[in-house]
Formats: structure tokens, C-alpha cells, sequence
């Protein structure tokens, strides 16, 4: 007897061979099958008349079997089947290529449904490589003749097996427990799941299949949502220390500011402020484009935490990002009576001194004579004991999840609280991911540039211009500036086409700016050689640096004002809006240069977005409309999820699913109400990791 959970092997006509190529697919029960969903679907529904058949369009026709045989070509010793099928209205032949076996399976006489593409040759009429069906008495057609579903396959696995062994199980959906509540389904006009997963496979009509997609869609993003709101309800069970806002000190320090601050960096500021006053952690996530002023947000609440006695860490991407931020932050605070720290694997400062040694630093951290501590995410994995942690600031860590926040807990100096939170990122996400990825998180974002910041000028330079580019690249780097060139992949790569950092690095120094110092940067370099090499860029030791997208977080040369970037159209436009971000960061002028591969219409037109468009967030918005987050974040990235039949793209469907799921949880925190539900979302959790 059929149940859910029999294993692929007992099914009809499955035999071990078939068996594993099921698993390779991640179906190893009945289950599995009913929940495998196709990815598209043909449209085989309308059945023409073979007097009415055109040349060059798919149909579906039904007549009878009146021959079929097998022919050897000549040339080739291919064997092609030819039949002859006959409706009411006319006959017209059927070819397939090498499949000889055919002549054994339809006879003359049979009734047949054919779909496939009609062509013509010597002006006749025929349909080539059909999909054929014997007609059924019931009328169920499963291959032919109605809206056929297509499915990933794998290797020497046909369509036509998953189907029938997809319909073989189907009866078995009667078995499947509803475990969306009930108040959910009628409040947004859902179809229950048995029927869902009945039309998904088979729809009668595409109506049915927009039923099935939107709930099982509902079904995916909705228990994103439970899961995210369920980590933040568990984190809100915490305690955390009350910072009170120092209204005076704080009003001092952003006076002291060379510069005014912009209204986005203000909400976002007193938006923290507020959260760290109250004995709850505050999870919040700042993002701002490149250049807006992150840091200084992440510095007023710094120094809130230590005017109140508690300790605050800010952990950066890198070592030379972090040396960076601590003298910038040093000087910031140079007026106030706060002790501040560098500590990283290769440099540790007390202050202004350079010469404390890491022993008695930790020593001072751990005593508390220490105040604001900056360092790399390394930090929480050190030795490193804090006194009354209050404050952590995490720069670009996308996923700072309960693991994470035990050791900060377990390193905080005490066991009473969790300390206040606050990531930062200048990649910008689109507001959809970031519902899915950030939903447990507060969220500022930081559109407005500081006054004064130069626009980046961006222009696309086509292969018949280069010259003219490598003349302005020079003339920049003769009046003391320095540029970058990034380039795709680290070795030659013929079949791609693009520019790798060896050769363009060779090609460079030989051929193009001889007279010039130039440098190369991968990630295959050891972690010491990198920092090394962006010190000496720093330090401008060289002209031009040649690496790949290993800068596009974590690098900060004032002094570099040009952005070169090959096989640009290779990349997506949030990526190379960070790529741009990497200079721009001085008085000087700046200027992205896209050399693209592709000098084709659609390439230079996506440039031309980037072109015309500064704001980081808008070009993540279409980025993710012309690529989908699989390809920008990587679909095995932490924290995104793999679905099934939703998309991470969906704003509304996935604002809906928060929606209900607040709702749902505020009359019923723990689910007990819902036992079938606490069991789904339980099993969801063991298979999507969203911290």
C-alpha cells in the first residue's frame, strides 16, 4: 500500500537505476514527489486540425495511427520514424530521430494526441520529434493534449517519467494535513494545499495554476516570516543595559564635526539612541551607499555606551580597514576624555601609543580601562575578555546570528545581558531581501551623501577608445593620484573571454604604462600578503593596482580618484556601483571607467544605467529585476533561502507573508494554538538557516 513516506524504489516501474537519479534530485519518497514542482509549463490544451497547421508554430493535433516504419539514412546510419496520422480533416507525417523503438509502441490504428513543431521541407508538412499520448478513454491526458508541466531534470531522466510517477502518487494528496491556520486561508483567498499541489502538477486551466502558485508561494514566504519574527521574539527575551541618551556630550561632539550632518545620519543616529536606553538588545541594521557617513552614526553611539560606563567594539572587514577607522575615530574623538583601542592580529594601539604590548592590552580591556575597542571580526573569536559590554557595531558581516551573539555574550564581562547590536553595510539590498534576510532586524537606511561630495564621473569607453582612456589614466596618475583596474578572474580564461589580473597586470607594465609602478591583488594571496599589498598602495608605494572583486568591501585610498573596470558588463550593477565606491573619497575628482568585453547594444545599455544612476539602492533594485538574487548574493550564500516556487524578488507577497505571521504570532507567541504549524515551522528551520 501507497503512503507518503514510500521510498521512490517501491514505486511502479522504479528500479534502483532510476531510483538514484530521483535522489540526486533530492526525491527519495512519494513526498518528495508531490512537493518536486515543475518550473514551467507547456501549453498543449487547444487541439488543431491538421488542415489548419502552419509552419513554424508548436500545435497539438489528434488523429489516428495509418503507418509507421523505420528508415536507415544513408549518410549518417541514422534511423529516423516516420508515421502517417490522419484526422478528419487531413494527414500529415510525424518524424522522430533515432528512436526506432517507437514502431514497437504505436501501431497502426491507435488513436494519438501529437504536440510539437510543424515544418515544412519540399512543400510538405510534418511534425518533428512530437511529443505523442495514446488517447485515454477517461480524457486525463497526462503528456499531451492539456497544460503540460515541465521539471529540472538530471541526467537520463525524462519528463515523462517524473510525470507519470508525480500522477501514480497524486491520490495520495488526501493525505496531506492542512496546516495553515484556517483564518489565514480565508482572509486572503487561499486554495487549500491538497488542491494546491493537485494543480501545480496538473492544472485544468491556468486560473488553477494561479491558485496553486500563489498559496504554495504564500506557504514559502510565510514560514520565512514565522521563522524571522520567532528569532526576534527569542532575542527580545533578553536583557540588555539602559544607555541613557548624554543629551550635552553628545550635542558637543556633533558640534565638533568638520562637517554638518545630513538628516538620514540624524534619524538614524536617534533611532539608536532610543533603542539603547531601553533593556531589550537593540538589532539594528544601518544601510548606507558608499561615502554617506556610516562610521560617524556607529561614533554617537559609541560614545554614549562609554559615557555610561559600558564598554563599545567596532569590528571591521579587515585589519587595514580597521587601522583606518581607528584613526579616523581617534581624531573624531580627540577632545573627549575616552580611551580608545586598536587590537588586530598584526597591530594592537592604546591610544596614541603604538608600543603597548598585546598582554597588557588585554589586560586593560578586561580591567575596563579601555572604552571603545576597534578591531576586525576576529575580535569575538580572540582571547579577548570585555568589562561591561555594552555596544557592538558590525561592519559588513551580513549574518550575525544567535551563535554569534552567545560568544559576545559569553566574552561581555557579565551573564546578566546581551549588548546593544548594530550591523552596517554599504552593499545595498533590495528592499524585498531585505524583508528575507534582515526581517529580525531594525532597519535605517542612509540615503543622503554628505554635502560637497563629488559625483563619480562614470563613462562607458568601447575598445576603439581605449587608447584615448590609457592617455587620461596617465595623465591623472603624472599629477599624483593613483588608480585601480579590476578584472573578473585571476587566470586566463579563453573560453570566457575576460581579462584575468595576471595577464592585465603583464600586459600593463609591458605594453600600456611601462613607466608606471604596478601592483596585483587576488584572493588567493595569503592574508598577509594582501594587507601588505594595500598598506603600500596606501602609503602610495605604486601607481596602480590591478586585483580582482577582492576590493569591493574593506579598502579605503583617499588618493585613488580612477576606477577601472574590465569585462564590466560581466558583473551586476550593485557590484560595480561598489566597485565605483572604492574611490571618490577626497577632494580629487573621480572617475569609474567601464571597458567592457561586449560592445553589444544590450551590454552597453545595462552600463548606461550605471552611467546615469549614483544611487546604490536603485541600481540593487534593478540588478535584482534583471538578474535575481541567485546570481547576485548566490543562492547558498547564508541566510538565503532556496524556494521552491517563490521569489525573493516579490516586495508585496513577502510583506503580506510579515504581515500575517506578526499577527498570527501576537495572539499566539509559541504556536501552542497550532501544533501542526510549530511542527512545519520546526521542520523548516532544520533545513533554512536564516541567522
Amino acid at each position: 500500500m501507497l503512503t507518503l513516506e514510500t521510498p521512490v524504489e517501491q514505486l511502479y516501474r522504479v528500479g534502483q537505476t532510476t531510483a538514484k537519479r530521483l535522489n540526486k534530485l533530492e526525491i527519495y519518497t512519494a513526498r518528495d514527489l508531490l512537493f518536486y514542482f515543475p518550473f514551467r509549463y507547456d501549453n498543449f490544451s487547444n487541439i488543431s486540425s491538421v488542415a489548419d497547421l502552419t509552419p513554424g508554430k508548436n500545435y497539438t493535433i489528434s488523429g489516428q495511427v495509418e503507418l509507421i516504419k523505420n528508415i536507415r539514412t544513408p549518410r549518417r546510419k541514422m534511423i529516423i520514424t516516420e508515421a502517417i496520422i490522419a484526422d478528419q480533416t487531413d494527414k500529415i507525417k510525424a518524424v522522430w530521430f533515432s528512436q526506432p523503438f517507437l514502431t514497437k509502441t504505436l501501431k497502426a490504428g491507435q488513436n494519438i494526441f501529437l504536440s510539437g513543431k510543424i515544418e515544412l521541407k519540399y512543400n510538405s508538412l510534418y511534425i518533428s520529434n512530437p511529443v505523442y499520448e495514446l488517447v485515454r478513454t477517461d480524457h486525463d491526458q497526462t503528456h499531451t493534449a492539456r497544460i503540460v508541466p515541465i521539471y529540472p531534470l538530471t541526467n537520463n531522466l525524462t519528463q515523462k517519467q517524473i510525470r507519470f510517477l508525480t500522477k501514480a502518487v497524486l491520490p495520495l494528496i488526501k493525505n496531506i494535513k492542512e496546516w495553515l491556520p484556517a483564518d489565514i486561508i480565508k482572509r486572503n483567498h487561499l486554495i487549500n494545499l491538497p488542491q494546491a499541489l493537485s494543480f501545480i502538477h496538473f492544472p485544468d486551466n491556468f486560473d488553477n495554476l494561479n491558485q496553486a502558485r500563489t498559496r504554495l508561494k504564500f506557504d514559502e514566504l510565510f514560514l520565512i516570516q514565522l521563522q524571522i519574527q520567532l528569532l526576534r521574539k527569542q532575542l527580545q527575551k533578553n536583557n540588555a543595559p539602559s544607555i541613557k541618551f548624554k543629551e550635552a556630550e553628545t550635542k558637543d561632539f556633533v558640534n565638533s564635526l568638520p562637517f554638518t550632518l545630513t538628516t538620514d545620519q540624524k534619524k538614524s543616529a536617534w533611532a539608536i539612541l532610543r533603542e539603547m536606553e531601553k533593556s531589550t538588545p537593540a538589532n539594528r541594521l544601518i544601510q548606507g551607499d558608499v561615502g554617506s557617513g556610516k562610521t560617524v552614526v556607529a561614533v554617537i553611539a559609541m560614545v554614549n555606551a562609554a559615557l555610561n560606563g559600558y564598554q563599545a567594539v567596532y569590528m571591521a572587514p579587515t585589519e587595514i580597514l580597521a587601522k583606518q577607522h581607528f584613526n579616523n575615530v581617534s581624531n573624531l574623538l580627540k577632545n573627549f576624555n575616552l580611551k580608545l583601542a586598536l587590537l588586530t592580529r598584526a597591530n594592537q594601539r592604546f591610544n596614541a601609543a603604538d608600543n603597548i604590548s598585546k598582554k597588557d592590552l588585554l589586560e586593560k580591556i578586561k580591567n575596563g580601562r579601555i572604552n571603545i575597542i576597534i578591531g576586525t571580526h576576529a575580535l569575538i573569536q580572540d582571547k579577548i575578555e570585555f568589562n561591561k559590554l555594552g555596544l557592538a557595531i558590525i561592519d559588513e558581516q551580513h549574518r550575525f546570528g544567535v551563535e554569534q551573539r552567545k560568544l559576545l555574550k559569553e566574552k561581555s564581562g557579565t551573564d546578566n545581558y546581551l549588548p546593544h547590536l548594530i550591523s552596517m553595510t554599504a552593499t545595498p539590498i533590495p528592499r524585498s531581501l531585505t524583508l528575507t534576510l534582515y526581517g529580525d532586524l531594525d532597519l535605517s537606511l542612509i540615503k543622503e551623501m554628505p554635502a560637497g561630495r563629488k559625483k563619480i564621473m562614470t563613462k562607458t569607453v568601447k575598445s576603439l577608445n581605449r587608447p584615448e582612456a590609457y592617455q587620461f589614466i596617465r595623465n591623472e596618475i603624472k599629477k599624483g593620484r593613483q588608480a585601480f583596474v579590476i578584472c573578473p578572474l585571476i587566470d586566463p580564461s579563453d573560453n570566457l573571454g575576460v581579462k584575468s589580473v595576471t595577464e592585465e597586470s603583464a600586459r600593463l607594465k609591458t605594453k600600456v604604462f611601462p613607466d608606471l609602478k604596478i601592483n596585483l591583488l587576488h584572493g588567493q594571496l595569503k592574508t598577509d600578503d594582501k594587507e601588505k599589498i594595500m598598506k603600500d598602495f596606501l602609503d602610495k608605494k605604486f601607481d596602480l593596482l590591478v586585483a580582482t572583486s577582492v576590493i569591493e568591501v574593506g579598502i579605503d585610498i583617499p588618493n585613488a580618484t580612477i576606477m577601472v573596470i574590465e569585462g564590466a558588463e560581466r558583473f551586476g550593477l550593485a557590484q560595480l556601483h561598489q566597485f565605483r565606491g572604492r574611490v571618490g573619497r577626497s577632494d580629487h575628482q573621480s572617475y569609474c571607467l567601464l571597458f567592457p568585453t561586449d560592445d553589444s547594444l544590450a551590454a552597453l545599455e545595462r552600463l548606461r544605467a550605471l552611467e546615469n544612476c549614483q544611487n546604490g539602492f536603485e541600481l540593487a533594485e534593478k540588478d535584482l529585476e534583471l538578474r535575481g538574487p541567485g546570481e547576485i548574493y548566490g543562492t547558498k550564500q547564508s541566510g538565503l533561502p532556496e524556494l521552491k516556487i517563490a521569489t525573493l524578488t516579490d516586495y508585496q507577497a513577502m510583506k503580506l507573508a510579515m504581515e500575517e505571521a506578526k499577527t498570527l504570532l501576537s495572539d499566539d507567541p509559541e504556536l501552542k494554538k497550532h501544533p501542526l504549524l510549530k511542527g512545519k515551522v520546526d521542520e523548516f528551520t532544520k533545513s533554512v538557516h536564516l541567522e
